[in-house]
């Protein structure tokens, strides 16, 4: 009994000493982050100076530079130009909102003020020297307009799109044939009895006196009259049929009252969703092939097919993209709220991680994993650390913070301590001291307490 006694007391102690030691270690790490090491901002080389530098050195307060940097004015002159065409623009008087420059590192850059050198060696706050951060000022949440998040968006599954339909009335470069429901007026000179006007039946002919059914549909008015006054010489020297057309476009006339929304939202359109097989269904067509296509191209491949397949002209359909398939990431590990969330414009790793809450005490932020899905499905994955940054704020430039694509899966695992911890849990906490004959014994999982036990 006393034995047992002895062996939990040395285990408190242990335990406390350990607990003690990580208490200090981590009040150092705070102090560090809270008192970083001034710099000053090295010299630049004359051959870095350039004559065209849109710098306005002039508007440039000194004054206002704070007393631990050091900007020379002639320096001034030699900031390298970023990765755009323009030049650095510091925060020059623009106003009682934003009076002093602003001194950061430009991960874009490399050299002075840059940090462009991933994969050679940690990039800290030492490279830090006057940027553009703030051209707008109070306007800086909506001055920039940044780059477009692709150059050409191609459609994917469960794209949805609103096809609008509009009448072209252009002139068509081939004489009109006659399609069925047309309307034509027959006249003869010679004998009003054959007059009489007519409509193209389903089987595509018409019926007229002494011919019967004669075919109609997919001549011209000109053919047509060619063929019936051959067709009455036999009974009239000079028949002098003449065919006028009364109502044509009769298929055109289908589809617009098939697309036709003006008792509804208005205009005559279609909507359209992206299935599963990357196709889309109109209104007479089927199977139309959309997943991966512009909307120019989509638009020439549905104009195509209904001149061709189905014979319409003088229509032309413009697909436009309402609402985007919806895109997800995946963040699960060592995080508060794991789980999935949508990503609605572009999305880094430390994105996805505050999406979930962030990462919990004992996440390992050096071997953080993504998995991926390639374009033909096959699996890819990677692993990024993120620690210098996230938790010790040494690196303002990491090479591991990443774009992140639609259903990538962010797993931020355990600590090998926490491991260990799990593992004490399992098969001592749970499991040995659970079955053996003590009545109390210590809790090294929350690290205090005496469990009393049966």
């Amino acid at each position: 009994m006393k034995l047992r006694k002895k062996i939990k007391s040395r285990f408190a102690i242990l335990a406390s000493i350990a607990f003690l030691a990580m208490l200090a270690c981590l009040f150092r790490i705070s102090a560090n982050n809270a008192h970083p090491r001034l710099v000053s901002v090295a010299k630049t080389s004359p051959s870095q100076q350039s004559a065209d530098s849109n710098v306005a050195v002039s508007d440039f307060d000194s004054s206002a530079t704070p007393h631990w940097i050091q900007v020379p004015t002639s320096d001034l002159q030699a900031i390298p130009a970023p990765h755009t065409a323009t030049a650095i623009q510091l925060c020059q008087a623009l106003g009682p909102a934003a009076p002093c420059p602003i001194m950061g590192v430009d991960c874009a850059m490399s050299g002075p003020y840059g940090c462009c050198d991933c994969g050679h060696h940690i990039c800290g706050w030492k490279n830090m020297g006057p940027i553009d951060w703030q051209a707008y000022a109070q306007g800086e949440y909506v001055g920039h307009w940044r780059e477009q998040h692709v150059p050409i968006y191609r459609l994917r599954v469960d794209d949805q799109l609103e096809c609008v339909y509009r009448l072209t009335r252009d002139v068509q470069t081939e004489p009109y044939k006659l399609n069925v429901g047309d309307v034509i007026q027959v006249e003869s000179f010679t004998d009003s009895n054959l007059n009489r006007e007519l409509v193209v039946q389903p089987d595509g002919t018409v019926t007229l006196r002494l011919l019967g059914e004669v075919r109609a549909a997919n001549m011209t008015v000109l053919e047509l009259r060619e063929k019936l006054d051959q067709s009455y010489s036999k009974f009239y020297k000079l028949p002098s049929i003449t065919v006028t057309p009364i109502k044509v476009n009769t298929k055109l006339d289908d589809l617009r009252a098939t697309v036709d929304n003006r008792a509804g939202v208005g205009g005559q359109g279609r909507s359209a969703k992206v299935t599963p097989q990357g196709t889309i269904d109109l209104p007479g067509l089927n199977n139309i092939p959309a997943q991966g296509l512009t909307l120019d191209e989509l638009k020439m491949e549905i104009d195509l097919r209904y001149k061709e397949q189905l014979g319409i002209e003088g229509v032309e359909v413009t697909p436009i993209l309402t609402q985007r398939a919806p895109r997800y990431v995946y963040v699960f590990g060592e995080v508060n709220t794991p789980g999935r969330y949508s990503m609605e414009g572009p999305t880094t790793l430390m994105q996805a991680i505050s999406l979930a809450g962030s990462w919990k005490i004992g996440a390992n932020l050096r071997e953080i994993a993504i998995f991926r899905r390639g374009d033909d499905w096959r699996l890819m994955a990677t692993v990024v650390h993120m620690q210098s940054t996230m938790l010790m704020n040494r690196q303002p430039c990491p090479c591991g913070e990443i774009w992140l694509d639609d259903s990538d899966i962010v797993m931020v695992p355990k600590t090998p301590i926490l491991m260990v911890d799990d593992l004490v849990n399992l098969y001592f906490t749970r499991g040995l001291y659970a079955v053996l004959p003590f009545s109390t014994f210590f809790d090294f999982s929350r690290g205090s307490g005496v469990v009393v036990g049966n």
